[in-house]
């Protein structure tokens, strides 16, 4: 599950990048309609780190699922009542129909 970003804190980010990047940077925010750079860097790191959190608890998912696949393939519970049930109705369906 993704963590919940606390609104009442602040903290303060600073990055030093090439003054063509930050041309590059500020021209995306503009024709993206954000109101700053930062607005447009903190959407956007936003929206990726949401990517890639979700990407990530999806593939632990499939694993975990994997793992209960394998194992239910490798130690397999045999039949239940219910199933056993079922053969049993069938079995009796099929002689009687004879």
């Amino acid at each position: 599950m993704e963590k919940q970003l606390a609104v009442t804190k602040k903290a303060r980010f600073d990055a030093k990048i090439p003054t063509a990047q930050k041309e590059l940077f500020e021209y995306a925010a503009s024709l993206g309609g954000f109101r700053t750079l930062t607005d447009f860097i903190i959407n956007t790191v936003q929206e990726k780190a949401s990517a890639i959190i979700q990407e990530h608890n999806i593939i632990l998912a499939s694993e975990k699922d994997r793992e209960i696949f394998f194992d239910a393939l490798m130690n397999p519970s045999g039949p239940n009542e219910k199933l056993r049930n079922a053969a049993e109705q069938y079995k009796n369906f099929i002689s009687d129909n004879k």
